[in-house]
């Protein structure tokens, strides 16, 4: 078990950068591929990025790819998605999501544990 709990959501103006964090509780943490995923109104949810274990793999969607920096320190039981040159189109609740499963996962119900959102609004 693992609970997972995102920070760091807030207004940026078009073009601007933003950090989100997910913090981790959890013994085993370290086992787990985490993602991000998010959600805007009126939306269905879409994957944003994924990490691997070890921090050594990692896949973009194609609509932030260049921009967002997914990582992660298992010491710290954190994993961060930086996000870079923002675009209204990147307004919605962003979600990290963890699985134990092999391989990259884009499936939302591919994923195991999920954190409670938070709130990113791009605008001028």
């Amino acid at each position: 078990q693992v609970l997972l709990v995102e920070s760091g959501g807030g207004l940026v103006q078009p073009g601007g950068s933003l950090r989100l964090s997910c913090a981790a509780s959890g013994r085993t943490f370290s086992s787990y591929r985490v993602a991000w995923f998010r959600q805007a109104p009126g939306k269905e949810r879409e994957f944003v990025a994924h990490i691997s274990r070890s921090g050594g793999s990692l896949y973009y969607a194609d609509s932030v790819k260049g921009r967002f920096t997914i990582s992660r320190d298992n010491a710290k039981n954190t994993v961060y998605l930086e996000m870079n040159s923002l675009k209204p189109e990147d307004t919605a609740v962003y979600y990290c999501a963890a699985t134990d499963s092999i391989g990259v996962r884009i499936r939302g119900h591919e994923y195991d544990y999920w954190g409670q959102g938070t709130q990113v609004t791009v605008s001028s």
